[in-house]
């Protein structure tokens, strides 16, 4: 086998170290997850850690490129195959069942949101990983209202930072309390684009909520 270059080594040592960081921070959440942790796991010393990251802030980014990319990209590939915007919506579901279920990652992002409060740099470089998602939930959106023939509002890259601040609290709730439903997230989709909820009628006067007094 020929002999990897400077470039190449380096680059396998990064993924190497990715690769490691992502199960730790997973598994141990950031807080616990130190880079002399990450460089045991990972079988190299300290310094080569930090000859491709400079903080641990850094090789977190790092991570979170490669779980945002993959989750964004999950999304699209499946929401694209469906025609249709309830098969758009149920194709959104699943992804978001597996998305907001996964423990680790919802505690990975909300320490390293609390990490960030502090320091406007990182909280501009984490804001940005979450663009693609975005992107994907707009699509679905843009597909819900050409079919209900509705205008919204809003453009629908708004609306789909009102479904994913959904999707984060719902994420949130239900790591303490399973028996939220994830419904709330599609039925609120559903209703951001003119559609009733699934499974239910739409409001009239006599059956909606009457209003406070």
């Amino acid at each position: 086998m020929p002999r990897l270059s400077r470039v190449e080594s380096q680059a396998r040592t990064r993924a190497q170290l990715v690769d490691t960081a992502r199960a730790m921070f997973l598994r141990d959440g950031y807080f616990a997850t130190s880079l002399e942790k990450v460089a045991d796991q990972a079988g190299y010393s300290k310094g080569a850690v930090y000859s491709n990251f400079a903080s641990k802030d850094e090789l977190c980014l790092a991570v979170l490129d490669t779980l945002l990319a993959q989750s964004a990209a999950d999304l699209l590939a499946a929401v694209a195959k469906r025609k249709r915007f309830a098969g758009k919506l149920a194709a959104f579901e699943r992804w978001a069942t597996r998305v907001i279920d996964d423990a680790g990652w919802i505690t990975l992002e909300i320490e390293f949101a609390s990490q960030s409060r502090g320091n406007p740099e990182l909280r501009t470089a984490f804001a940005e990983r979450f663009g693609a998602l975005r992107a994907a939930i707009a699509m679905v959106i843009r597909s819900g209202v050409q079919e209900s023939g509705r205008r919204t509002a809003l453009p629908a890259d708004d609306l789909a930072t009102t479904v994913l601040s959904v999707g984060l609290g719902l994420a949130l709730q239900r790591s303490f309390d399973p028996s939220v439903s994830l419904h709330t997230l599609t039925d609120t989709t559903r209703l951001i684009v003119g559609l009733p909820p699934r499974g239910t009628r739409r409001l009239t006067p006599a059956t909606a909520d009457p209003a406070p007094s």
